[in-house]
C-alpha cells in the first residue's frame, strides 16, 4: 500500500500532460495536482470536499464527447494510485470496525464508507479511459454509490453495457472461471442492465438497449419500458434482428415485438407477427381483440393477402378473408391503368422485331399453339377476356389446333384467363366438362380448379365438381382433378379434401404419376401444418413401393408434398428426417433433402446453406447407377433458404457462380432455376446479365432452365430490356423447337397479367412469406429439374406450368374508404429504403414519383401518403389499404381563403 502522505507517484506525469495540452489545460492542471495531493493526504475533513469537486469537473465535462474530457485526460496517470487510495481505506475501515465503541467512531466509519463509494464511482468513470480487459468500470460501478446510471453521461453508460455483455458471457462459457467480478451475482448484473435500459430508450439509442437486453437473455423484460415514443423505433430493430439470430431466439424476439404492438394497440403490426410466427391462435387473438370494425376490416385483408383460413361470424369480414372482390377490384385496376384490351400472343411476341431470315425457322405448329396457349393464359390472367378461347366462334376450333394433352392445357387456359371470378368462370367453362374429348374434359377440371385459386366460394364448387372424377377408371381425368384440388384449396387445410385423396397416395396398385400427385396436391391444401397423418402415408408409401416406381421422375413430386408439409417449421421436420435416413430406396436421400430446405424457408439459415454447398460437393458416376438428383434440389434450396434477407441472397449469388464453374451438369441445369427462385419478379440487372450468359450455353438443359428462369425473373414485370433479350433468343434458338417453346413461355411470363401481377412470394413490406406462392414456384420448379420428363420434347406434362397460378397476385396499392369504396388519393411511390437503427425520421422511400391510387408497386418499392389529408388504419401500404380521414387536417388553400381554389 502506497504512503498516503507521498505524492511523488503522482506529481511524476504532471509536466508531460502539461506539454501536451492547451494552455486552458494547462491552467486546470495544477488544480487536478492540488486535488488529487488533498485525496491522497491523511486528512480526512478534505477528502470530501476534493471528490465533490472532482465529480462535478468531471460530470460538466463528460456532456461533450468530441474529445477525451479535460478531467479524464489528467486523471489517467493516477488511476492506480486512485485504486491503491480506495482500497486502503477499505482495509482501514475493516481494522477499525472490531474497536469502534463510541458513536463519533462510528460516524466517522460512515463517512470513510461514502467516500470510498465517491471515489468508487469516480473510478469506474476513469476506467472508460483506462480499459485493460479486466472490466474495471463494472467493478467500481458495484462498489460506487449507485447513483442514476445517466448522471455520468452518455458514453459511460455504453461503456458500461459492453462490460455487462462481457461479463456476462464470460459467465455463460465458463461458470468457474474468476474475475475481479466472481462475488457479484447475476442477477446484480441484469438489475444494473435494466437501469440503463430506460437512459438508453430515453436517448434515441433504442438499438444500445435492445442489444444489451438480448445479450443478457432477458428481452422478454423490454416491453415494460418501451411507451408510445419508442415503440415503432424498438419494434423496428428488434424484427430486423430475426433472421441473424438461432432458434429458438428469433421467436422470441418475434413475441416480443407482438407483445410490444399489442400494448400500443397497433393491431395491424401485431397481426403482421403473429402471420409471421404463423401461429393462427395468435392471428385469432389478435383479430378477436381489435374492437373498430374498420380496423376489422383491414385485418381482415392482411389474412386474405396471407391466404389464412379464418373464420369470423361476420358476412362482410368472412366476404373480404375469402378475396371474393378481388376480381372486382383487380378490373378496376386495368380500367384504371387503360390494359382492359385482350392481348394476342403476336402482340407479345412481336416476331417482326426478330432478325430471323425468311425460311429459316422450321416451327412444329402444334408446339407452336401450345406455346401461344400459355402466353395467352399469362398475359390475359384475371382480365376475363382475350381473343383466342373467349368470346369468339374461334374458341372451340383453337383447342382442337392442340395435339393429345395440349388440348387439356388449352382448355385449362380458361381458369387462368377468368382467375378469381368464380361465378362467371364456371360458366364458361361447363360447356367443356361435357365433351367427348377426355383431354379437353380434363382441361376444364383443372380449368375449375384454377378459377378458385386464392379464392373461396360458401358453396365449393370446386370439390362438388371435382371429386367424383378423383377415383374415376380415366387417368387423364383423375389426374387433372387432383391437380384442380389441390390449387383451389392449396392453404386451406381442409379436412375433407385430406380424406379424397389421401387414400390415393398409400394405394400402391396405382401409378406413381396418379399417388405422387396427391401427394403434392396434400403438401400444397396443407402447406406448412405439419399434418401427422399425410407425413406417416407418405413415408409408408416410400417403404412399400418397389425400386422400381421409386425411379420414376414423378417420384420427386411426392418428396415436394412432403416437403411442403413442414414448410418454415424449421426444427418440426427432424423426426421425418430421420426417418427417411433409414429408408433404402433411391428417392429417400432427394425427399430427405426436399423437406430440410422446405424447413428453413426464407429463414436465411447460414447452418443450412452450408449444408447444401456441401452436398453439392459430392461427384457421382452416373453410368454406375448412383443417382446425383438429390444434389439438384440441394442448389435450389440454397436460393430457398437464403431469399429470406438481402446479404444472404448476395453471398447466394456468388456461391452458384462457384458451383456453375465447378459443378457437375445436374449442379449446373439448376443454378438458373435458383436464380430464378431467388429473384421472382425482381430483374435485378446484374442476374438478367448472368442468365442472358448461361442460356447460351452448351448444355442445352442449362440453356433451357435459364430461359425460364428469365421469364421468372421478370414474371409480371414488362420488363423492356428482358423483353428485348428474350426475342434475341427466339432468333438464336430459332431451329430449336424446345427452346424456343420456353422462350416463347418466358415472353408470355415477362408480360404476365399485361404487367400489374407479381409472383414473388414476399409481401407486407418483405415482411412475410406466402406460403402458397412458394409451395407453388417449388413445384413448377421441381418440373423443371426434369424439363425432358415434364414439359418438353414428348413429354406430356406441360399442365404443371399451371402451378405458377396461385402464385400469382396483383402488385398494387389500392386505396378504400370505410365502406370499402375506391377513393383515389395522391401517394409518392419510391425505392424501399433501409431504416433500421437510423436516427431521427429517416425518409422511407427515395427517388419518389408522385402518383394517384390505384398505383403498382415494383418488388423494391413503397408507397406513402403524399399528404396528410388521410390516415392509414394498416401499418404497410400495399395491396388494399383502408384510409380514414384525418380530424387535424386543415388544407392550407382554404386556410389562406386563396381565391383560386
Amino acid at each position: 500500500m502506497p504512503d498516503p502522505n507521498s505524492t511523488s507517484s503522482s506529481q511524476a506525469p504532471a509536466p508531460a500532460a502539461a506539454a501536451s495540452s492547451s494552455p486552458k489545460d494547462a491552467a486546470k492542471d495544477p488544480k487536478k495536482k492540488k486535488q488529487d495531493e488533498n485525496e491522497l493526504e491523511s486528512n480526512n475533513s478534505l477528502h470530501k470536499p476534493a471528490l465533490e469537486s472532482l465529480r462535478t469537473l468531471i460530470r460538466t465535462s463528460t456532456s461533450s464527447m468530441t474529445s477525451v474530457p479535460k478531467p479524464l485526460k489528467f486523471l489517467r496517470p493516477h488511476f492506480y494510485d486512485l485504486q491503491a487510495v480506495h482500497a486502503a481505506w477499505h482495509e482501514g475501515e475493516n481494522k477499525a470496525r472490531p474497536t469502534l465503541l463510541i458513536k463519533a467512531k462510528i460516524r466517522l466509519s460512515l463517512n470513510v464508507s461514502r467516500q470510498q463509494k465517491f471515489l468508487a464511482d469516480i473510478i469506474s468513470v476513469l476506467a472508460m479511459s483506462y480499459d485493460d480487459g479486466k472490466r474495471e468500470s463494472l467493478k467500481y460501478r458495484f462498489l460506487g454509490a449507485s447513483e442514476s446510471v445517466g448522471s455520468w453521461g452518455h458514453e459511460y453508460v455504453r461503456h458500461l453495457a459492453s462490460e455487462l455483455i462481457v461479463e456476462y458471457n464470460a459467465r455463460a462459457e465458463d461458470s468457474s472461471a474468476t474475475s475481479s467480478l466472481a462475488d457479484t451475482p447475476t442477477s446484480a448484473l441484469v438489475n444494473l442492465a435494466l437501469e440503463i435500459v430506460p437512459f438508453c430508450l430515453k436517448h434515441n439509442a433504442e438499438a444500445d438497449a435492445c442489444d444489451l437486453l438480448l445479450e443478457l437473455e432477458c428481452l422478454d423484460k423490454l416491453p415494460s419500458f418501451v411507451d408510445k415514443d419508442t415503440y415503432a423505433r424498438v419494434c423496428l430493430y428488434i424484427v430486423s434482428m430475426v433472421p441473424y439470430v438461432a432458434p429458438p431466439d428469433d421467436i422470441s424476439i418475434l413475441k416480443t415485438a407482438r407483445i410490444i404492438y399489442r400494448q400500443q394497440e397497433q393491431w395491424a403490426q401485431a397481426i403482421l407477427i403473429s402471420l409471421k410466427i404463423n401461429d393462427l391462435a395468435l392471428v385469432q387473438e389478435d383479430f378477436n381483440s381489435a374492437s373498430d370494425p374498420v380496423m376489422k376490416k383491414q385485418l381482415a385483408f392482411i389474412i386474405a393477402r396471407q391466404q389464412v383460413l379464418f373464420q369470423t361470424g361476420d358476412d362482410e369480414i368472412t366476404e373480404i378473408v375469402n378475396n371474393t372482390k378481388l376480381s372486382e377490384n383487380f378490373l378496376a385496376l386495368a380500367r384504371d391503368l387503360n390494359v382492359m384490351e385482350a392481348k394476342t400472343p403476336e402482340d407479345i411476341y412481336k416476331t417482326h422485331l426478330e432478325n430471323t431470315r425468311s425460311g429459316a425457322t422450321t416451327v412444329d405448329s402444334a408446339r407452336h399453339n401450345l406455346a401461344s396457349t400459355f402466353v395467352n393464359a399469362f398475359v390475359n390472367i384475371g382480365f376475363g377476356n382475350d381473343k383466342l378461347m373467349l368470346n369468339t366462334e374461334e374458341g372451340n376450333s383453337w383447342i382442337y389446333k392442340n395435339k393429345d394433352v395440349g388440348m387439356m392445357s388449352a382448355a385449362a387456359s380458361l381458369g387462368s384467363i377468368l382467375l378469381w371470378d368464380i361465378e362467371v368462370g364456371l360458366t364458361e367453362i361447363d360447356k367443356y366438362l361435357y365433351s367427348t374429348d377426355d383431354n379437353i374434359k380434363a382441361g376444364a377440371l383443372l380449368a375449375i380448379g384454377l378459377v378458385s385459386s386464392g379464392v373461396r366460394h360458401e358453396s365449393d364448387p370446386a370439390l362438388g365438381l371435382l371429386s367424383e372424377y378423383v377415383n374415376g377408371s380415366v387417368s387423364i381425368l383423375r389426374v387433372a382433378a387432383i391437380i384442380g384440388l389441390g390449387i383451389a384449396y392449396a392453404g386451406s387445410a381442409r379436412e375433407d379434401v385430406q380424406d379424397l385423396l389421401l387414400p390415393l397416395v398409400s394405394d400402391t396398385g396405382l401409378t406413381m404419376e396418379i399417388s405422387s400427385l396427391a401427394a403434392l396436391s396434400l403438401g400444397l391444401i396443407h402447406v406448412g401444418s405439419c399434418n401427422g397423418d399425410i407425413a406417416s402415408t407418405i413415408l409408408q408409401t416410400l417403404m412399400e413401393r418397389d425400386d422400381e416406381a421409386l425411379k420414376s421422375p414423378y417420384g420427386r413430386f411426392m418428396g415436394v408434398g412432403l416437403g411442403l408439409l413442414f414448410l418454415g417449421k424449421q426444427e418440426a421436420s427432424d423426426a421425418t428426417l430421420e426417418t427417411l435416413k433409414v429408408i433404402e430406396n433411391p428417392l429417400a436421400k432427394l425427399v430427405g433433402v426436399v423437406v430440410e430446405i422446405c424447413s428453413y424457408v426464407g429463414t436465411g439459415n447460414v447452418l443450412k446453406i452450408q449444408s447444401m454447398l456441401h452436398l453439392c460437393n459430392d461427384h457421382f458416376d452416373s453410368t454406375k447407377g448412383e443417382d446425383d438428383s438429390f444434389q439438384a434440389f440441394a442448389v435450389i434450396g440454397i436460393a430457398l433458404i437464403a431469399m429470406g434477407e438481402d446479404v444472404g441472397a448476395e453471398m447466394a449469388i456468388r456461391s452458384f457462380n462457384h458451383l456453375m464453374h465447378y459443378g457437375e451438369p445436374v449442379i449446373r441445369r439448376a443454378v438458373p432455376l435458383a436464380l430464378g427462385l431467388l429473384c421472382a419478379s425482381n430483374p435485378l440487372v446484374n442476374v438478367l446479365d448472368i442468365l442472358s450468359k448461361y442460356s447460351h450455353d452448351n448444355d442445352a438443359e442449362v440453356a433451357l432452365n435459364a430461359v425460364f428462369a428469365m421469364g421468372l425473373v421478370g414474371a409480371g414485370t414488362n420488363n423492356a430490356r428482358l423483353a428485348q433479350m428474350l426475342r434475341q433468343l427466339a432468333a438464336y434458338y430459332s431451329k430449336n423447337a424446345d427452346v424456343l417453346f420456353i422462350v416463347r413461355i418466358a415472353q408470355g411470363l415477362v408480360h404476365m397479367g399485361k404487367g400489374t401481377v407479381t409472383v414473388n412470394p414476399f409481401h407486407s413490406n418483405k415482411m412475410l412469406l406466402s406460403p402458397v406462392a412458394t409451395a407453388s414456384l417449388l413445384t413448377v420448379l421441381t418440373a423443371f429439374t426434369s424439363a425432358k420428363s415434364f414439359i418438353v420434347d414428348k413429354a406430356t406434362a406441360h399442365y404443371l406450368l399451371y402451378f405458377l397460378i396461385p402464385a400469382t397476385y396483383p402488385r398494387f396499392l389500392m386505396t378504400l374508404d370505410e365502406n370499402l369504396k375506391s377513393i383515389p388519393v395522391t401517394v409518392r411511390v419510391g425505392q424501399a429504403v433501409d431504416t433500421v437503427g437510423q436516427a431521427g425520421r429517416p425518409k422511407t422511400i427515395t427517388g419518389f414519383q408522385t402518383y394517384s391510387t390505384p398505383v403498382l408497386l415494383a418488388y423494391s418499392e413503397r408507397a406513402e401518403l403524399a399528404t396528410e389529408e388521410y390516415l392509414s388504419v394498416g401499418s404497410v401500404l400495399e395491396g388494399f389499404v383502408i384510409l380514414k380521414k384525418n380530424p387535424d387536417f386543415m388544407d392550407e388553400d382554404k386556410k389562406e381563403g386563396n381565391p383560386g381554389k
